[in-house]
């Protein structure tokens, strides 16, 4: 139990994790924000994905930037070097788990690279609502005056071709960075 528990406290650092993305109050969003709304919002749009494996998909969402808890986010924006984001991600996701029992550390293990892989069905779904969540996020979001929504448009593109309910999904949040774009 003391395992457990030391990883739950150790993680609680993604409270504070920072992302480039603002809330409708103003204040930044944090990765564990994030994952709280990726997670929520995967949960209910499961159910037009029945053929998906729900508990993956929920304990991806909740994992999927734990990578994220030493090194901070970086933003897609700022269009970082991928290879060298991933190395250190990895090593970031082993260094939270490490104190975990060994089979529960090696799925946290398994589902961050499967999710940073892309290639099961559950993986492009959760990259697709993460991408989709962030977009959103940033729509609805009080960001800086030289916000760059235009981004949003192209951003993560690539998760969302194969599935027509992903791509009316993507229709939608684009459609939201439209009407934002043309706020003053």
């Amino acid at each position: 139990m003391k395992e457990y528990l030391d990883f739950i406290k150790e993680v609680e650092g993604l409270k504070s994790t920072l992302r480039t993305a603002w809330t409708v109050s103003g204040r930044q969003e944090s990765t564990a924000e994030h994952s709280w709304r990726l997670a929520l919002g995967a949960a209910v749009l499961c159910h037009e994905f029945p053929e998906l494996d729900r508990e993956k998909v929920m304990l991806m969402c909740l994992v999927h930037d734990l990578g994220e808890l030493y090194s901070g986010d970086v933003s897609a924006a700022l269009r970082p070097d991928a290879g060298k984001k991933h190395d250190q991600e990895q090593r970031d996701v082993a260094k939270a788990v490490a104190g975990l029992p060994g089979a529960c550390a090696e799925e946290i293990i398994s589902l961050c690279e499967e999710y940073n892989q892309a290639r099961t069905p559950e993986a492009r779904f959760v990259k697709a609502m993460d991408k989709a969540e962030t977009i959103l996020q940033h729509s609805q979001g009080e960001n800086p005056p030289d916000f760059d929504y235009g981004f949003n448009l192209s951003y993560g593109k690539e998760y969302y071709g194969q599935d027509g309910r992903l791509t009316k999904l993507r229709e939608l949040v684009d459609k939201e960075t439209r009407e934002r774009m043309k706020e003053p």
